[in-house]
């Protein structure tokens, strides 16, 4: 004799257990911490500075370039220092006094450095770096090697490389 079939009313309880199971399963695996929250900056300041470029290295081995202006040391930067390496547009003034116009943020001594002598230092618009490794390259951060943006080529896609000799005869 066949056991009776369960009741409706016991499926649907279940079923609704289910739903809230495999919606709430990522959440179990979750980091409980919250990632602290980054400060506000607050809005962008505009200053123009005078005084001397200065050069050193960071521990990285970057170059890293600063101003001392009223007895406050201001890093200069002219964007990300991956993306220029030996190249920064910043190198050709150290050691001369030059006027130097660009944002930071209250508190700290940090200058985006947009103009120097009035000259702008790059093109308006957006800056080279920006784009990800697909546009920048081998020399941004996140590049992974390989073609970005072309897939990984035949000889990496092993779903392309079938075996056609021995074709079927229902080809």
């Amino acid at each position: 004799m066949a056991s009776p079939a369960p009741s409706r009313h016991v499926l649907l309880p279940l079923a609704g257990l289910a739903a809230i199971l495999l919606i709430a399963a990522p959440v179990f695996g979750a980091n409980p911490s919250p990632k602290p929250a980054k400060a506000d900056k607050g809005p962008a300041q505009t200053t123009t500075l005078t005084g001397t470029v200065a050069s050193s290295v960071d521990a990285k081995g970057r170059a890293t370039y600063t101003m001392v202006v009223d007895g406050v040391t201001w890093e200069l930067s002219a964007g990300p220092k991956w993306f220029w390496g030996a190249n920064n547009p910043l190198a050709a003034y150290v050691g001369k006094t030059v006027e130097v116009t660009g944002t930071y943020h209250t508190g700290e001594h940090d200058l985006g450095v947009a103009t120097i002598d009035g000259k702008a230092l790059r093109a308006p618009g957006k800056p080279p770096w920006a784009g990800g490794p697909k546009v920048v390259g081998s020399s941004h951060p996140g590049w992974k090697g390989g073609h970005p943006g072309k897939g990984h080529g035949r000889a990496n896609a092993p779903g392309q490389l079938k075996d056609k000799s021995k074709a079927t005869a229902e080809d």
